[in-house]
């Protein structure tokens, strides 16, 4: 519990910016995974990174945890206040401090979402490509180390953060690097700070890479009569080099759940959407030899979106995934879980993960950003069904235990928060002792953040 005395000292940096209501703290202690509410103790409402520095020093002085929030969107449990503790509420930090057209970045606070960046990005003929599919900040997302549908052309956080500034445990606000393109001085603060969710300190401002709108962009969609067949389309299409924006895999039961959900006119089957970005004559050639490889493996004629707002449509169907699933089964709650392997391996672990579904007695969908070997898996549980949670555990269990033996990872984009921390050490052995030390060393009073990622 936050005390009496650490509650007044707070009110006096933030004045009325702060909340002990119920609703606001479960609000902030809730996410969008299946993981049960937290709430924080306490919500602040800070505007500066002064303001978080001040509220970090006074709950280390009362050995208070420090719970990092955004837009709530993450999918492993990340905000919750597994301790209790103090939720700083970043969204009111939401100012594009510089935009540098000619270098190709731009610095903005941390509450900034990426549909505000772009919106506001819309004249220059540049913008943000990183697109998780929430509405996510850019704080956030630097935090969970997020990429989305563009990844596979663009990136992810990790590759366009340039650096961050950063409120460490102690109070202290540090950057963690320049401008430039490349360096090679000093250790990488800045790819220690992104994906560490919180937990070594909260990202109040951050500079990013910016890309030039492309000439000319293109849509397709294409049916498959396997899922084998779609993800060897897609393998080969990497393997050519070609170099697609977005290459997405929507199994049939997805499919499905997206023509009715979002009113789509394609066929319940496995689907790969592609969007390609180029010059004209480039988005052409491009997108005429991936429909050569995608008939080699009885693909479907591609349906053509290249209006904007056919495309539009299209990419907020896929982003739609989550809720079209949920739509299936009314007042069921979904378990979204996701793993990546290299490319070679993706056709077998998808596979084999499609089997332990299909011997289970649950209902799951399978999408994925399959040109980078990510991809997601959908339960639709019954809330009050407390033997399909275990069945879920299980299969995701198996699937987290394959890619990690396929030298893959166990989270792609989710995150470890509280829901894969017990995965960490099947995946890094040895080294999780080395993060271990880092976090004593940069949080030895262990507030921020406290019980993600590490155990």
């Amino acid at each position: 519990m936050v005390s009496d005395t650490l509650l007044a000292d707070v009110k006096k940096v933030l004045g009325e910016r702060v909340s002990t209501s119920e609703v606001v703290r479960m609000h902030h202690g809730t996410d969008e995974s299946h993981h049960e509410p937290a709430p924080p103790d306490l919500v602040v409402f800070p505007e500066t990174s002064d303001e978080v520095a001040d509220i970090v020093r006074l709950c280390a002085s009362h050995r208070t945890p420090v719970i990092p929030f955004g837009a709530g969107t993450s999918l492993e449990g990340g905000v919750g206040a597994i301790n209790g503790g103090v939720c700083i509420d970043l969204s009111g930090m939401n100012r594009i401090v510089q935009i540098n057209a000619d270098d190709l970045d731009v610095t903005v606070e941390a509450g900034v979402t990426r549909k505000q960046l772009n919106q506001h990005l819309r004249d220059t003929g540049l913008f943000f490509p990183i697109d998780p599919g929430a509405d996510a900040t850019l704080g956030g997302m630097a935090s969970t180390r997020a990429s989305g549908t563009n990844a596979v052309r663009y990136g992810t956080m990790r590759e366009n953060v340039l650096n961050v500034t950063v409120v460490l445990a102690d109070g202290k606000i540090i950057k963690t690097g320049s401008r430039a393109k490349k360096s090679a001085a000093g250790y990488d603060l800045t790819r220690i700070l992104v994906g560490a969710e919180g937990t070594l300190g909260v990202i109040t401002e951050l500079t990013v890479r910016l890309y030039g709108v492309p000439e000319a962009i293109s849509a397709a969609v294409c049916a498959f009569p396997s899922v084998d067949a779609a993800i060897q389309c897609c393998i080969v299409t990497m393997q050519s080099g070609i170099p697609v924006a977005r290459m997405e895999l929507l199994d049939a039961a997805q499919m499905k759940a997206c023509i009715e959900y979002s009113d789509l006119s394609y066929q319940a089957a496995p689907t790969l959407f592609f969007e390609f970005h180029g010059s004209q004559s480039a988005v052409r050639e491009h997108a005429t030899t991936v429909q050569e490889i995608a008939a080699e493996y009885d693909g479907s004629e591609f349906k053509w979106a290249e209006k904007t707002e056919d495309r539009n449509q299209l990419w907020q169907a896929r982003h739609d995934a989550l809720y079209a699933a949920l739509a299936m089964k009314p007042g069921a709650r979904a378990w979204s879980t996701d793993v990546c392997v290299p490319i070679s391996g993706l056709a077998e672990c998808i596979a084999e993960t499609r089997k332990d579904i299909e011997a289970s007695s649950l209902l799951a969908t399978m999408v994925g950003h399959v040109g980078e070997g990510n991809f997601h898996v959908i339960f639709i549980l019954d809330p009050n069904d407390t033997a399909a949670f275990s069945e879920a555990q299980h299969i995701n269990d198996r699937m987290v235990s394959r890619a990690i033996a396929m030298d893959g990872t166990c989270t792609g984009e989710h995150g470890v928060g509280i829901g894969k921390r017990r995965c960490l050490e099947q995946e890094f052995g040895g080294a999780l002792d080395t993060m271990r030390l880092l976090k004593q060393t940069l949080d030895p009073l262990n507030i921020m953040n406290p019980g993600k990622i590490l155990i």
